[in-house]
């Protein structure tokens, strides 16, 4: 039985995605809510939750490693001049209700809270629709508002002294499988050749599935793509990359992803078909 809080998305009736709203988890991890698993219309997992390399990985979800200080994506903190380092300084990401549930979708209501303060107010919409017989979107729209009397910034390790690891913002966590993932954009292919790039959607190729992530507005598609294929299969789309991203007290950041979901190793011109046909939708 589903958990009242706990949604279920569903393709055509088929089960496609499980989204936890209250994991039970350390502190260090940045409890955050999560789509894991996630699943092709085949019912191949296409995400994992906690692997051994990376703990506070999480599925599917938004997750930023520096606001004001204040780490709400896990794990270690990037410090200028000392590097990774354990710090007290976990936020977490609270749920506050569904505004809309429907087996296709919702719409949630969130806090993003840090020592006893809540520094973002988030409006989180999710919706899956069947593109073909062996594919389906999943729609990722996040809105962060800034509900403190002063500016907020957002950062990253890359912002914060760390070259080439500007994450912070959409990440997925994909499959890790024997051989890494193949990894392309409409005019480039290869970890290096698309990671920190801009492109209007990027394909991660597994054994026999295919993610295709496309930036779905334009401020969307202003931000950088974080890749990662070789130490482990994981995308994200970078809200703080060359410089710090910064929210004066009352405004809001949107950004939507659409991210194709696919049975079957897609080439490059199925992945920009399938890509243009899921934003549309």
């Amino acid at each position: 039985m589903t958990a009242p809080d706990t949604a279920v998305l569903r393709v055509a009736g088929r089960p496609v995605g499980r989204y936890v709203t209250r994991p039970e988890l350390p502190a260090r991890l940045s409890p955050r809510p999560y789509l894991h698993p996630v699943t092709t219309l085949a019912g191949t997992t296409v995400t994992e939750l906690t692997p051994a390399d990376h703990a506070h990985h999480l599925g599917v979800g938004v997750a930023v490693p520096d606001i004001e200080g204040h780490n709400f994506w896990g794990g270690r903190t990037f410090v200028r001049d000392r590097g990774p380092t354990e710090l007290d300084n976990h936020g977490a990401q609270r749920h506050t209700a569904f505004a809309r549930r429907d087996p296709d979708g919702f719409v949630e209501e969130l806090r993003w809270v840090a020592a006893g303060t809540e520094l973002l107010r988030e409006r989180r919409t999710v919706a899956a629709t069947q593109l073909t017989g062996s594919a389906w979107a999943l729609d990722f729209t996040f809105s962060l508002t800034n509900v403190t009397s002063g500016p907020l910034s957002l950062g990253s390790p890359a912002t914060n002294g760390r070259p080439g690891a500007a994450y912070g913002g959409f990440f997925w966590r994909a499959r890790k499988e024997a051989e890494p993932p193949r990894v392309f954009t409409p005019d480039a292919e290869g970890e290096d050749a698309v990671h920190g790039r801009r492109a209007a959607w990027l394909a991660l190729a597994g054994s026999d599935w295919t993610l295709v992530f496309a930036a779905a507005t334009d401020a969307t598609r202003r931000d950088p793509w974080f890749v990662r294929a070789g130490e482990y299969p994981g995308v994200g789309s970078s809200l703080a990359s060359a410089e710090r991203l910064a929210v004066p007290a009352g405004d809001t950041v949107v950004r939507r992803i659409v991210t194709v979901v696919a049975d079957g190793r897609l080439e490059p011109d199925q992945a920009a078909a399938l890509a243009g046909k899921a934003v549309a939708a």
